[in-house]
């Protein structure tokens, strides 16, 4: 480590918590993207909220970068280390502080991940709804403002979120939002370091919002013809206010690998949709119908049933293994991802634009969607060797972009911006960049939180 003075300060705080070995620099050097990793001069391992204090308090009076680490699966470059910084790893941070099912909310830590709080949760009669398709932790889910496949039901981690614990830049530790369903106290600081990427403070802690356990969950899966078929079936079924928990679009070429990869049987090579109700035995058998006159008006196939809670888990346990599905089909290579985020009325013509455009670009582009909420990700391999092939998936990128904003989309539905969309977020918010950069100033007048992440 260069800066001798800090690394020896870090030292008599941290004993043995701090590391300088090339190896655990590089695990800590980015994550689940397409940049090769970058190693900071060290890796912390703070245990508690005090430690993390002292330690900003320390790089702040450095001026050397910290970059906030929980399990590493974002996929924009938000947590690609700094050659003169350090990565905060928040692995030890993994308590469950408090569950208060009566009041249907929760306190955590910021590395707790959602399946391990899930576990704990299911005997208590609630669970945790946002599941992106990662077991990533719960501060790194707020820090890039995640949701996942029942967003369209429960929403995404700004719904579920109603306080937390930052350290900001300058050390102070601060607690935003309370456990009370709603509040008018102030400015909503909570929702302003929800989807931060890091760039704010540290977030150590997190209150969430629970919900009851549905007495029948019911799920199923659904084949078309055609994409637009598929996606029109699902834009009718929110449109006819289906309170429905999940609906996920798997491509013809995804379902392909996903067959391979999941070990999925008596499926057909066609787009697929996978359904799942939540809810009373009545309430659900009632969607189940309208959602089956929809489908087959759509030229569906019959629904096809997980009949058991083992059946059920596969079927989603393969919808959240899609991006390892597609990197693990071949060697030695890497894997471009975008997502966008439309309004519903116009999800069918944005993917049909993306399935032409991916034919236009010669590209094997496997596809899914939250298309319950019009969100959708284009998940394309290539050869990072051969740099035009990145260039013909950048312009590909660039059109679905622009396609999603002539929309009134957006350029990441979860994803966040990191580094791959800080040119995007220029077209997206051109206006509202100037009082972004002022809040990280008046925060960070250092700059030294996750600098070069979401703009420069």
């Amino acid at each position: 480590m260069k800066n001798e003075s800090l690394q020896n300060e870090l030292k008599t705080l941290l004993g043995d918590r701090i590391s300088i070995s090339p190896s655990v620099r590089n695990t800590f050097g980015g994550g689940e993207d397409v940049f090769d990793p970058i190693l900071p001069q060290a890796v912390v391992f703070p245990e508690n909220n005090q430690e993390i204090s002292s330690i900003v308090k320390l790089c702040n009076n450095h001026l050397t970068p910290i970059i906030p680490f929980g399990t590493g699966t974002s996929l924009e470059g938000n947590v690609l280390g700094i050659e003169n910084g350090i990565t905060l790893s928040l692995e030890k941070m993994n308590k469950i502080i408090s569950i208060n099912e009566e009041d249907f909310d929760c306190r955590v830590q910021a590395y707790v991940t959602r399946k391990q709080l899930n576990e704990e949760l299911k005997s208590k009669g609630v669970f945790f709804p946002i599941d992106p398709g990662a077991d990533a932790s719960l501060g790194g889910m707020t820090a890039t403002s995640a949701s996942g496949t029942m967003a369209v039901r429960y929403g995404t981690m700004k719904t579920v979120v109603s306080g937390l614990t930052v350290i900001l830049p300058n050390g102070e530790i601060v607690k935003t939002g309370s456990r009370s369903k709603k509040t008018a106290a102030g400015y909503n600081l909570t929702n302003l370091f929800i989807g931060s990427e890091g760039t704010l403070g540290v977030i150590s802690e997190v209150n969430l919002r629970l919900n009851p356990i549905p007495e029948s969950i019911m799920s199923a899966i659904c084949q078309f013809e055609d994409l637009e078929s598929a996606v029109l079936t699902a834009q009718q079924v929110i449109q006819y206010g289906i309170h429905i928990a999940r609906i996920e679009m798997l491509n013809k070429d995804q379902i392909e690998i996903s067959i391979n990869y999941s070990k999925l049987k008596n499926l057909d090579l066609k787009p697929t949709l996978f359904f799942e109700f939540h809810g009373s035995e009545n309430s659900n058998k009632e969607s189940i119908e309208i959602v089956e006159s929809i489908s087959n008006e759509n030229g569906g196939s019959k629904f096809k049933w997980a009949v058991s809670t083992e059946e059920r888990n596969k079927l989603w346990q393969a919808r959240h293994d899609v991006y390892y599905s597609v990197k693990a089909e071949k060697n030695n290579i890497k894997v471009y991802t975008t997502d966008i985020c439309v309004p519903i009325s116009n999800l069918v013509e944005a993917i049909k634009f993306a399935e032409v455009e991916i034919k236009n670009y010669g590209l094997r582009a496997p596809m899914v969607g939250h298309v319950g909420d019009g969100n959708f990700h284009v998940a394309i391999q290539y050869d990072p060797k051969d740099k035009n092939s990145y260039k013909i998936i950048r312009e590909f990128s660039n059109k679905l972009i622009q396609k999603a904003l002539d929309l009134e989309g957006t350029i990441t539905g979860e994803h966040g911006v990191g580094i791959h969309k800080k040119e995007y977020l220029i077209k997206q918010h051109q206006d509202n960049l100037p009082y972004m950069k002022l809040i990280k100033k008046s925060f960070d007048p250092n700059n030294i939180m996750n600098p070069g992440k979401i703009f420069d």
